[in-house]
């Protein structure tokens, strides 16, 4: 039986040489395989290295805990949805302090 560890490693170190190689797929799938790993440290690097996925995740993560300083790093490195979550969250704050 093959080992699932070893199988993993040598898959990532692929997926890695691809993205390498410009192929934005394989790109994509290390950013979910650092999310399922809550590797934010390798999600970041993903997002600094073009990926939008990358940037999808750490937005979601974001937006969940409402931290609105990552959602504005997040946008400085690229990915504008984060830009567009900060602007709505900022808005929705000011409006109501408001009423």
């Amino acid at each position: 039986m093959p080992n699932t560890n070893e199988n993993r490693s040598t898959d990532r170190e692929t997926l890695r040489e691809l993205a390498d190689e410009g192929n934005e797929l394989a790109l994509d799938r290390l950013a979910d395989l650092a999310d399922e790993a809550d590797d934010l440290g390798e999600l970041s690097e993903l997002l600094d290295e073009g990926s939008m996925h990358a940037g999808l995740l750490l937005t979601r993560r974001a937006a969940a805990s409402g931290d609105l300083r990552e959602l504005q790093r997040i946008s400085d490195a690229g990915y504008d949805e984060a830009g567009k979550e900060l602007d709505r969250r900022l808005k929705a704050s000011a409006d109501g302090s408001r009423g």
